[in-house]
């Protein structure tokens, strides 16, 4: 590789980082601004932090937003675990690119769309809009990406090794749990925090799905923004940048540090 295209490569690459992180970095910066016009700078000052760790409206949502991505993912990477393994025991039955296409059809679907059908379906049906309306309509959305995931490395994986248990005495469950899970755990693991991220982030389907008393923090957030961007929004959201920097951070360490282990005790089992 030249030295010209080394030079652009990297241009490019400060650039892509630049138009990524400098919006964030300015408001993380304005977070600290003491006026109340988020484009006015003041001074420095913790005052929107105080004011937000006080907010109790926003500490309500947070915790409603957990609690139904935590319930969500749990039930989605259940169900999208269980379609995976169906399409790949079962390769070959009339109606299966149909079945393969309504699992993960919510992911070509633009998201007001599928807003729109949860709200008709619970209308029609008479059920009560809240927390259970929203996590189903979570469930169903993040369940076929936890598909495609676990799918992808099923189609890596040996069944001949689930047979081979099944052929020394293990029964189909155990067979399962003893012998497929292990292997592809990592798909169901990376599938579960897809949900999650998905639920937490969710804004357009949670409004349609919702009812009283049942206010997640993106719809809390979006609902203040339209009122106008206050410093507290900013503080919020430097707060969610910084876990979620932080959380990136550990997990890429402990991926680094099992690699170089894995590496390490290779060369020991070498020597």
């Amino acid at each position: 590789m030249s030295r010209d295209t080394t030079w652009v490569g990297l241009l490019a690459l400060a650039l892509g980082l630049l138009f990524l992180y400098v919006p964030m970095l300015v408001l993380v910066a304005y977070s600290f601004n003491d006026s109340a016009f988020v484009t006015l700078w003041s001074g420095f000052s913790f005052r929107w932090y105080v004011a937000l760790f006080s907010n109790h409206a926003y500490w309500v949502a947070a915790t409603t937003t957990l609690e139904i991505a935590v319930v969500s993912s749990v039930l989605a990477t259940a169900l999208g675990t269980m379609i995976a393994s169906a399409l790949s025991r079962v390769r070959h039955f009339a109606t299966r690119s149909l079945f393969a296409g309504l699992a993960v059809a919510p992911m070509v679907l633009p998201e007001v769309i599928t807003g729109l059908a949860f709200l008709l379906l619970f209308i029609a049906a008479g059920v009560e809009r809240g927390f259970v309306t929203v996590v189903v309509a979570h469930t169903t959305f993040s369940m076929c990406f936890v598909s495609v995931i676990v799918s992808a490395r099923l189609a890596e994986f040996d069944m001949s090794m689930e047979e081979a248990a099944r052929d020394l005495g293990a029964g189909p469950l155990a067979a399962f749990f003893l012998v497929t899970l292990p292997v592809i755990m990592p798909a169901i693991v990376a599938g579960f925090l897809l949900a999650f991220t998905i639920s937490l982030d969710s804004l357009v389907i949670s409004s349609f799905t919702t009812g009283p008393g049942t206010t997640t923090l993106p719809m809390r957030v979006y609902s203040e923004v339209r009122r106008g961007v206050t410093p507290e929004i900013n503080a919020l959201s430097s707060i969610v940048i910084v876990v979620v920097a932080v959380v990136t951070v550990a997990v890429s360490l402990r991926l680094k540090a099992q690699a170089a282990r894995r590496r390490r005790d290779e060369r020991l089992a070498q020597s």
